[in-house]
């Protein structure tokens, strides 16, 4: 199992915007080996926002595959983008993506 984590940092005072994004589950609830989903804000960030999204999948080559048609989804909305004339002003400023292999998970006693 892996657990993938993009670190958003937002501008300020525009954090409830992007969460809302988040307050319903996206087409990545669907794709094969997604196990779960948690949206983390990070607290006490002085500059700006900052949330955590965390993904846990099956196996890299699930989170592989969804990171692949997503690449595919931003070209294309680019593309039409572009020929509409619309330009967005995004809230987040930088983001980063890191992976982690899930070697021990601890459950609590029932």
């Amino acid at each position: 199992m892996i657990r993938v984590i993009n670190r958003l940092q937002i501008k300020k005072g525009h954090l409830n915007d992007v969460l809302v994004r988040f307050s319903s589950p996206k087409a990545v609830h669907t794709f094969d080996g997604f196990v779960f989903m948690e949206v983390l804000e990070k607290k006490n960030v002085e500059d700006y926002d900052e949330l955590h999204i965390a993904t846990t999948w099956e196996d890299e080559a699930s989170f592989e595959k969804w990171r692949d048609s997503r690449k595919n989804e931003k070209v294309h909305n680019q593309e039409e983008k572009k020929d509409s004339g619309k330009k967005e002003d995004s809230p987040i400023i930088d983001f980063e993506i890191s992976v982690y292999d899930i070697h021990h998970r601890h459950l609590p006693e029932n």
